[in-house]
């Protein structure tokens, strides 16, 4: 049975704001700890020293929500990290059979010692603070910048950055969201600048700006609970998102294993795909160029 809205609620927004990397420093490639280089030919079940043998066992939290999970069951693959897991299975030679999934609530999964887990998947954002505790693997996703409007406004219909170019748009101050507005789409007035996200929501949610700019799972999650009202038009790569980790035991010997996987998925465009149809497709928020 799924938990009350109520937790739900209160659970995802745990979620969307540790996601951002709001308790610690900023995100940082270079922060992963996973730097040795293997092949995936030394990445083998019966090479990997994996918590069961012949299994390889993953973590989320619970409950697992869309668009990174579908109908809060990791084992169905459906959603954006439910599909990766797999796909880093698959590279690593396990089978949908072999993949065994347990809960590991957010706020733990940083902490320092062992794991229940080979590694974990939960929007996990990669700092330097949490990699002083645990290992990294390469990241499998960066955040994009996204844009959100009242579903009844002019900016709501965007279909390109250019359309935005006359809308009077929103963004918190000192932000890669502000950079991002201010680098790519260039709007003719200069954006309204708020001290705080809570500003920003208000600012949006009254109409005296058109649209907010966010990182897309602060947009999902503002969609979702703050603005139902609004939704997302799309989103558009700038530089300075969050990166999302696999996160595993300090000094895992898997961690070079696990980034090897997801450095494949990337060179082979499995990767992109797999976020195309959950983060893209599924949720309704086209790339906008």
């Amino acid at each position: 049975m799924r938990p009350a809205l109520s937790l739900i609620l209160g659970l995802l927004l745990t979620v969307a704001l540790a996601a951002c990397g709001s308790d610690d420093s900023s995100d940082s490639e270079s922060a992963s700890s996973g730097s040795e280089t293997v092949s995936l030919e030394e990445c083998t079940p019966d090479q990997l020293d994996t918590l069961e043998p012949d299994t390889l066992t993953v973590a989320t939290d619970s409950p697992a929500f869309p668009p990174y999970f579908e109908d809060d069951d990791p084992t169905n693959g459906k959603g954006f990290e439910s599909a990766v897991a797999y796909a880093i299975a698959d590279q690593l030679g396990f089978s949908d059979d072999q993949v065994e999934w347990v809960v590991e609530p957010f706020n733990s999964s940083y902490a320092p010692g062992p794991k229940d887990f080979d590694f974990d998947v939960n929007q996990i954002s990669i700092t330097e603070k949490r990699a002083e505790q645990v290992d990294f693997s390469t990241p499998y996703y960066t955040a994009n910048q996204a844009v959100v409007a009242l579903k009844d406004s002019s900016a709501a219909d965007a279909e390109s950055i250019s359309d935005l170019a006359g809308a009077v748009i929103g963004v918190q101050i000192g932000t890669t969201s502000l950079e991002a507005v201010e680098s790519v789409i260039q709007p003719d007035e200069d954006p309204q600048i708020f001290d705080t996200s809570n500003d920003v929501v208000s600012a949006l949610k009254n109409g005296s700006v058109e649209a907010v700019v966010v990182d897309v799972p602060t947009a999902f999650y503002l969609t979702a609970v703050q603005v139902p009202e609004a939704s997302v038009v799309g989103q558009f790569e700038a530089p300075g998102g969050d990166q999302f980790g696999a996160l595993l035991a300090k000094d895992s010997s898997l961690t070079p294993c696990v980034s090897a996987a997801i450095e494949e998925l990337d060179s082979s465009g499995e990767l992109a795909e797999i976020e195309k149809q959950w983060l893209s497709e599924a949720t309704n928020a086209p790339v906008l160029e």
